[in-house]
């Protein structure tokens, strides 16, 4: 049976030739700009809300202000901005005051520069480390061989209530500092304020997980 399911990462063509780029561009048989119509008129009527509609266009603007020298044409485009300063940029056009900060045990020092750096940029920071609520793992049936150290007392991560925090406390925007694999996930889902992401947790590659992408012809083979 034919798998005609979406797959850009796959697509052929040049990405300037693509349909997703230009009127009466090219399309492979799996591309959803082409055959994911009904969708796109739904999430036309989405942006057609005032509320998602000034989101997506402030986060244009920002993403074009991340570039320089586009009046040289693309092959002179440059990146001007790193991500923290951008996400600073974003929530100040979006009217942003509170900020809610979730963040990794391990990024304890990372966490304290940041919220530092919000604060001086006329934020109110909450901030809520991901051990909050000191749950042992044992509540969620983990077992001594499945801990870090094997018998001792271990406190499980705990993104639900990282969560619940900054939903009490009324955050605007929610940043994620190096949250686990799978607890990244239950944050997003129960945080009621918009989440974007600073850093992820890549505990071997100094949380630059794509270092591991980048060398997969080379180093980290194996992953293929």
């Amino acid at each position: 049976m034919k798998d005609d399911s979406s797959r850009c990462a796959r697509c052929p063509f040049d990405m300037s030739d693509r349909l997703c780029k230009q009127e009466g561009g090219k399309a492979p048989s799996f591309c959803p700009t082409r055959k994911k119509t009904a969708i796109l008129e739904t999430c036309l009527a989405e942006y057609g809300k005032a509320e998602v509609s000034e989101f997506a266009r402030q986060a244009s603007i920002q993403e074009g202000e991340g570039y320089g020298g586009g009046e040289l044409g693309y092959a002179r485009v440059k990146p001007l901005k790193p991500r923290i300063e951008e996400t600073i940029e974003f929530a100040k056009k979006m009217g942003y005051g509170r900020i809610g900060l979730a963040f990794c045990i391990g990024l304890r020092e990372e966490a304290r520069v940041i919220e530092q750096i919000f604060s001086d940029r006329g934020f109110h920071v909450i901030s809520v480390i991901c051990k909050v609520g000191r749950i042992p793992k044992e509540t969620i049936d983990v077992r001594e061989a499945e801990k870090i150290v094997p018998g001792t007392e271990e406190t499980m991560c705990n993104p639900v209530m990282q969560a619940q925090v900054l939903n009490d406390e009324k955050t605007d925007l929610n940043v994620a500092l190096g949250l686990c694999v799978g607890h990244d996930s239950l944050f997003f889902r129960y945080s009621k304020a918009p989440c974007t992401v600073l850093a992820v947790k890549d505990r071997l590659l100094g949380h630059n997980p794509l270092a591991a992408v980048y060398t997969v012809n080379s180093y980290y083979r194996a992953l293929k």
